[in-house]
């Protein structure tokens, strides 16, 4: 029999959150231009959405510790309908001013969202099970850009328009709201028992000056600023692959459909590492160090790989519309394979970032600030990225280029935070009182 505070249960209603809300979302931003002719609409509006995330983003472990994580789950959720609201509005006033305001909406949002998503992600499983929960959720969580991209490539097999239809904007719209309802029915934190019985580790949380307090500590940690050229870049890519690649090389249905394909290679990374992060063949500090040269690898070569296909997209140059590539022309299948290894290689390089920091601690009210601190820089990384490319003036080339370099430089400090993986969780907070408690199987 299935329990309903069982820690896996609420990992999954955690994933199903997501699969409605960032998910849809990621199919949005993944048509290039959120499915509009003109993408610096888009780009814009990411900006301002990462600005407000990073700052957010930061200091959102303080809200989900202050408010707790059903509050901030669904609060965070509704930024997100409203975000696919103003698309709908764009198609018929074209206010490039309500998008953006929408954007710093939803980087309000998504702060608290995935502050919140993070720290019970990391604090669910037990030691043993981290990679798993992490597996479970970013399959749930991407199966919405799946389902997103099967709706656009449906709606839009027959459009004729560059744009997306109102249709589509609608569905996303639904769904998100929808997502943001399942917070309200999760099971209260103190209230999760964990596989082997136990409770989550939460600590009583500080005033608001001691929350605040607790936040900026996280910047004096040495692991976390070891690992932020990491975390900066972890999302830097998305708008060179969004916009630059798939917004620019193919038809509008066949956005859709590659996003399918990019989103369901998430699946697959993740899973993958997912079962070497728990592998009970190995002590966990070689499973940080073998997992992190994997990630290494794989995502250098799939950085060859696009260099080599840049080259020959920039001498094509930015084609119009209808001659672009579309799922039915003789060159698509390479192309595609392009972009599904982009997205095999982000999954994993975000996995393994929500298991290092899950080695750090147990306690539920420091991984919300780990988490926040994670999805704060990863933010400042996309609001740069976002920038540049609404500039309109930096080539795709050099996009590329500066991907490729800044990962390569956030490699050379994070090796080191890898040789000091613990077997066992130290926490500096008192060794919580665990009260063990039935299971139901």
């Amino acid at each position: 029999m299935v329990n309903y505070y069982s820690a896996i249960v609420q990992n999954i209603m955690v994933g199903l959150i997501c699969f409605c809300c960032p998910g849809m979302f990621n199919a949005l931003s993944g048509m290039g231009g959120g499915g509009q002719v003109d993408p610096t609409v888009a780009a814009q509006a990411a900006t301002a959405l990462y600005v407000t995330f990073a700052i957010f983003g930061v200091f959102g472990g303080a809200f989900v510790n202050t408010f707790g994580p059903k509050i901030t789950l669904v609060t965070g959720g509704l930024t997100y309908a409203f975000y696919s609201c103003s698309f709908l509005a764009y198609n018929h006033i074209q206010s490039r001013v309500f998008v953006i305001i929408a954007g710093a909406v939803l980087g309000i949002g998504a702060g608290l969202l995935w502050s919140a998503q993070g720290a019970l992600m990391m604090a669910y499983p037990t030691q043993n099970e981290k990679g798993k929960f992490i597996s479970i959720f970013w399959v749930i969580f991407n199966l919405g850009g799946v389902l997103g991209g099967l709706i656009s490539f449906g709606i839009n097999y027959k459009n004729p328009s560059p744009t997306v239809t109102d249709g589509t904007y609608i569905a996303f719209i639904v769904i998100m709201a929808f997502g943001a309802g399942i917070g309200l029915v999760m099971a209260p934190i103190e209230k999760v028992v964990k596989s082997d019985g136990t409770g989550i580790t939460v600590n009583k949380a500080p005033a608001v000056k001691g929350e605040i307090v607790g936040v900026l500590k996280v910047f004096t940690e040495w692991r976390m600023i070891v690992l932020l050229p990491l975390f900066f870049v972890s999302n830097f890519f998305y708008t060179y692959q969004f916009n630059s690649y798939n917004g620019t090389t193919f038809t509008i249905r066949t956005r859709g459909l590659n996003n399918v394909v990019y989103w369901g290679s998430q699946m697959v990374g993740s899973v993958l590492l997912g079962f070497l992060l728990d592998t009970p063949r190995l002590t966990r500090k070689m499973r940080g160090i073998i997992s992190f040269i994997i990630v290494v690898a794989i995502m250098t070569s799939v950085w060859i790989g696009g260099y080599f296909t840049q080259v020959i997209r920039t001498e094509e140059g930015v084609l119009p519309e209808a001659d672009r590539v579309d799922f039915s022309s003789s060159n698509y299948g390479p192309l595609l394979v392009m972009y599904l290894c982009y997205g095999l290689s982000d999954a994993m390089i975000q996995s393994w970032s929500y298991w290092i920091m899950g080695t750090m601690s147990n306690d539920a009210a420091t991984l919300s600030r780990y988490a926040g601190f994670y999805k704060g820089v990863q933010s400042i990384g996309a609001a740069v990225a976002w920038a540049i490319d609404s500039n309109g003036t930096v080539s795709q080339m050099t996009q590329l280029i500066t991907n490729w370099a800044l990962f390569s430089a956030a490699v050379i400090p994070a090796i080191f935070m890898t040789f000091t993986i613990k077997e066992y969780t130290d926490s500096e907070e008192p060794a919580p009182e665990y009260e063990k408690k039935q299971v139901d199987h």
